[in-house]
């Protein structure tokens, strides 16, 4: 093995969640030219990364556009390919590379298992998805150190970010929290009111200064937030490159938010995080390498969990209280304010 692609399809946090993995292979075998491919815009969390020689950003484009990717794939003379998605086109991707050794998962034991030379068998219970991710790798005898997401940032971009916080009016002597109320479906969104109650006792008991973060699509939930609020918090959605983002977070005290993208990098960086987690299990998809406290009630959501919930008013993100919340930040405060000692 000497030229290897890794495929991950997904979203941001599924990318940061494989960065263990290509970590493990760079360490057990430093010669190897790792080449990464992932869906366009979630290729900035890798940026950077000692570990990879390359990235490949897929667009979903034309004909002609997918037919110029599959020869670029073919003239890179990969020898090995990991495709991490478990998805069809992935597995496709694998197939028309070329590659001699082809590993993949096939859960579902859909036609897809035809692509690859080995399929990873999947292990009972519940994995983390670093756990299972590094999984592929049991074949070539490879395996992992540290098993914690990693992102890294340059001095440009925390400088970048000191400038964006000048912007908003942040004062560097007080503390900052992020709270990150958006979610990519509603039935994984705590309530926007109790977002906006956790941001008024933050900052009364605490002194800090909160932002609430987002993407361009969560600026109205930021805003309604902020009007809901005594304390005013101070909107950061829409505002922020991913890698400004990360840059302000590692700044920052404390992240609260939804299961998404953002926890994973705020958990990449270090920061402490209360995790909200509704439907998703925290034992797959919970943060993994800072100081963490998750709040999950484990209802079984197999009946309803997509697209939607019948859960109505005691649907999981419902059941978690705001002193519930208030508590899991004051021991993470705590804890860091120790440490400061």
């Amino acid at each position: 093995m000497r030229n290897l692609l890794l495929i991950k399809f997904r979203y941001i946090g599924d990318v940061l969640l494989a960065t263990p993995t290509v970590r493990a292979i760079k360490a057990a075998r430093p010669d190897v030219r790792v080449t990464m491919m992932v869906n366009r815009g979630t290729e900035d969390v890798l940026s950077g990364n000692p570990d990879m020689d390359e990235i490949i950003a897929l667009d979903k484009g034309s004909l002609a556009a997918q037919s110029r990717l599959i020869a670029g794939l073919r003239h890179r003379q990969f020898d090995t390919v990991i495709d991490l998605t478990d998805g069809d086109r992935s597995a496709f991707l694998s197939w028309v590379s070329g590659a001699p050794v082809r590993i993949g998962f096939n859960d579902e034991h859909r036609w897809r298992g035809r692509y690859y030379t080995q399929v990873v068998q999947p292990m009972p219970g519940v994995r983390h998805r670093i756990d299972r991710d590094l999984g592929a790798l049991e074949s070539l005898s490879i395996h992992a150190g540290s098993k914690h997401p990693q992102l890294w940032l340059t001095s440009e971009e925390e400088n970048s970010a000191d400038q964006l916080l000048d912007q908003l009016g942040v004062q560097r002597s007080q503390s900052i929290v992020i709270l990150q109320p958006g979610a990519r479906y509603w039935f994984k969104a705590w309530p926007p009111e109790r977002f906006a109650g956790l941001a008024d006792h933050l900052k009364s008991q605490y002194g800090c200064q909160v932002l609430i973060g987002g993407s361009d699509q969560d600026i109205d939930l930021a805003q309604q937030i902020r009007q809901m609020a005594k304390g005013r918090p101070i909107i950061m959605a829409g505002r922020t490159t991913i890698r400004q983002f990360a840059a302000i977070v590692k700044k920052s005290a404390l992240f609260v938010g939804n299961d998404s993208g953002a926890m994973h990098v705020a958990t990449a960086v270090g920061t402490p995080v209360v995790a909200l987690f509704g439907p998703s299990n925290p034992a797959e998809w919970g943060p993994r390498g800072g100081p963490a406290e998750v709040i999950y009630k484990g209802l079984d959501c197999r009946a309803c969990f997509h697209p939607t919930c019948l859960r109505g008013e005691q649907n999981c993100m419902q059941l978690i209280t705001i002193d519930e919340v208030i508590m899991a930040a004051a021991r993470l405060l705590g804890r860091a304010r120790l440490a400061i000692r």
